[in-house]
């Protein structure tokens, strides 16, 4: 059995196999330094790291913040409890929670409730030893909630529930992304003892956002990064957008 940090980057990988049409055609496998190797058909190795977006200088919550994220914890909890009382069916699930619809105390039951019933019915005639994924705009989710993501792997053996974005917004995602790429890339010589032939870095945020109001995927590509990786990719997990940054 694979350690729970494995379970999901297995999973993610896989995910990002299916959004990404650009991906080689070759067998995948979970490895150390880097995360992945792939072997393709040429017999040349590919290695894959993956890591996520950190937003380095998000805002503290102010004690309204802590209340929202507080109800939303609840929120998320109890609609897990509910799923999994009639199902061992292990999920990867994201919940991106609306900045401008609140949930007042008296419908966090309900709502969790709705949660569960929408997940129930999306996986009800999944196969559990298959790859799936799902995701839900807010026309069919509870007020309060713009996105719902589900993800499942056979590999993944432990539940993840989680509130997108939990790390915090960013105040600058360009700088997050800069330094996600140099601390990958001081560790890239390490990488290179497999002597495998191609290194690629995976940068997986939740959703793609910023304290700031501009057209964050503009900016993104418009930006010139650099990288001692061959290819590195910005992988927006809720909209399963792939952005090439290298």
């Amino acid at each position: 059995m694979q350690p729970e940090k494995k379970q999901l980057e297995i999973l993610l990988m896989h995910y990002f196999r299916e959004c990404y049409s650009g991906f080689p055609r070759g067998k995948l496998v979970p490895s150390e330094s880097p995360d992945f190797i792939l072997t393709l058909k040429s017999r040349n190795n590919l290695g894959i790291e993956l890591t996520r977006l950190n937003p380095l200088n998000a805002r503290l919550p102010d004690e309204m913040e802590l209340l929202k994220n507080s109800t939303r914890k609840k929120i998320i909890e109890t609609a897990r409890f509910l799923f999994e009382e009639n199902s061992s069916l292990k999920l990867f699930v994201k919940f991106l929670f609306s900045e401008n619809k609140l949930i007042p105390e008296e419908r966090e039951l309900p709502v969790s409730a709705q949660l569960t019933n929408i997940i129930r019915k999306a996986v009800a005639a999944k196969h559990p030893n298959s790859f799936f994924r799902e995701s839900f705009e807010s026309e069919v989710l509870p007020e309060g909630l713009d996105a719902l993501l589900i993800v499942h792997h056979p590999e993944l053996l432990v539940s993840f529930w989680e509130r997108s974005n939990n790390l915090g917004v960013s105040d600058d995602v360009v700088a997050d992304i800069r330094e996600a790429i140099y601390k990958k890339d001081e560790k890239l010589r390490h990488y290179q003892k497999r002597r495998l032939n191609y290194y690629w870095l995976l940068i997986n945020t939740d959703r793609l956002r910023g304290i700031k109001s501009y057209n964050l995927p503009n900016k993104i590509l418009n930006h010139n990064f650099q990288s001692r990786f061959q290819h590195v990719f910005l992988f927006d997990l809720i909209k399963s957008d792939v952005f090439q940054l290298v």
